[in-house]
């Protein structure tokens, strides 16, 4: 059966002058002449029965009809233009694998390991995109997730990687030539809050012995790439992962303050469907070895510290 679907040059020429509300810069943005998209536009909408655009004296406006269709046309286009680079972007031997990840992790952790991935899987290429939340794999077009949480999703197996042990850090600036600070003093600074983990602060003061009434006040953040560029200015204390900010301790850019760290029953892992493909078994496993070869905490803490 015939799909009613209008030309897709129609489609582009409607979605570009909706979105600007203007054939004259449709037709600049699409390489075309004004008459062209004028064409174009009238053609889809005789296609449709339906006028999408109201013609003023001076330009256009879009009808009410063609600004509900044009919200809808430009998502549709946007998922076209993502498959067509997807596919363009793929090996033309070999298999992609799409990634759900935790952004900070993602890019501080998981990327730079990546080289002995593909050193040793040349025939595999890795998609990653941002998903913070639990979500269904079926119809989500991800093989699998990083996601530090619970384990558990139902119809999924989770291999767990690592904890995730957090530390109060800030600019070398706030220690003043000391070299920690007390839970006491901590408390007495502004704190950086992370929008992720809403009762770190809380739980760190508590683990502490330490009520504080300010404990979940404070700037918040969203990401902890966001705290720690926070607390390199001054801004105040942040609770972030050690493993996230290697670089930023190393450089002397932040300094630990306190070297208790905080720990949740929390823990990143791998996610992925109970029937899982062999590449992803592949990358599995590898992900898996990684994860063991990390320095215990407190050495890798110790070396980082100045």
């Amino acid at each position: 059966m015939r799909r009613k679907i209008p030309n897709l040059g129609a489609l582009t020429a409607f979605e570009s002058a909706a979105r600007h509300e203007s054939f004259t810069k449709a037709a600049d943005e699409l390489g075309l002449t004004q008459g062209a998209v004028c064409r174009r536009v009238a053609q889809l909408e005789d296609y449709l029965g339906v006028p999408l655009f109201v013609r003023l004296p001076r330009g256009v406006k879009l009808s009410e009809a063609g600004e509900a269709y044009s919200r809808r046309i430009a998502s549709r286009l946007d998922e076209i233009e993502r498959d067509t680079l997807d596919l363009m972007s793929r090996p033309v031997r070999g298999v992609t694998l799409e990634l759900a990840v935790m952004p900070t992790f993602a890019t501080r952790w998981l990327l730079p390991r990546l080289d002995r991935f593909y050193a040793a899987n040349p025939d595999i290429s890795l998609n990653l995109s941002t998903r913070t939340r639990p979500f269904l794999f079926e119809g989500s077009g991800f093989d699998a997730a990083l996601y530090f949480g619970l384990a558990g999703w139902p119809g999924t197996q989770a291999h767990f990687l690592m904890h995730e042990d957090s530390f109060p850090v800030c600019g070398p600036a706030l220690l003043k030539r000391r070299k920690s600070l007390t839970p006491e003093q901590i408390a007495q600074h502004p704190l950086i809050q992370q929008a992720t983990r809403p009762y770190a602060w809380r739980d760190w003061f508590s683990a502490r012995g330490l009520s504080v009434p300010r404990d979940m006040m404070g700037m918040r953040m969203e990401l902890f790439s966001m705290s720690a560029q926070a607390a390199m200015l001054g801004t105040g204390i942040a609770l972030i992962p050690a493993m996230l900010i290697e670089e930023e301790l190393r450089e002397g850019r932040l300094v630990i303050a306190n070297e208790n760290a905080h720990r949740d029953d929390k823990a990143y892992y791998l996610i992925a469907p109970e029937q899982g493909s062999e590449p992803l078994a592949r990358f599995r496993d590898w992900l898996l070895e990684e994860a063991r070869a990390e320095a215990p905490r407190g050495q890798k803490i110790q070396a980082l510290r100045r």
